[in-house]
This record gives structure tokens, C-alpha cells and sequence, in this order.
């Protein structure tokens, strides 16, 4: 119960200073050597939300042949 409770303030805290919290499964596109990057939850920047959501989203998780 800690551990969630932890996870919880940590995602609220983040989200007041410069960066934003994002939740959801999203992936990366493949590279070259055919790995890619998925997460939950990812951080991000506020400056950067428009390249984070161009580059990262579901789409690429179904491309990626992962399972939503």
C-alpha cells in the first residue's frame, strides 16, 4: 500500500513542475536493430508534448505487433 501511495504522490508532484505525466501504453517506432521502448507511464517535458505524442503513441505499439 505504500508503494502505491508513493507511485500516486509521485505522479501528482511531477506533474506541477515542468514536466507532465503521461498514462497509457504507448511505444516508440522500431530502429534499425528492431528494438523499440513501451511504457505506462512516461514523463515528459511540457515543452516537448507535441513531438512526445507525435513520435510515442499507441499507433506504433500496433505497428510494433505489441498488443493493446
Amino acid at each position: 500500500m505504500k508503494t502505491i501511495t508513493l507511485l500516486l504522490l509521485f505522479i501528482i508532484l511531477s506533474n506541477c513542475s515542468t514536466h507532465s505525466v503521461k498514462l497509457g501504453k504507448k511505444c516508440t517506432k522500431l530502429a534499425r536493430d528492431n528494438t523499440y521502448e513501451k511504457s505506462l507511464v512516461w514523463i515528459v517535458d511540457k515543452k516537448n508534448i507535441e513531438v512526445f505524442e507525435s513520435k510515442i503513441n499507441k499507433e506504433n505499439c500496433e505497428i510494433n505487433g505489441e498488443k493493446l
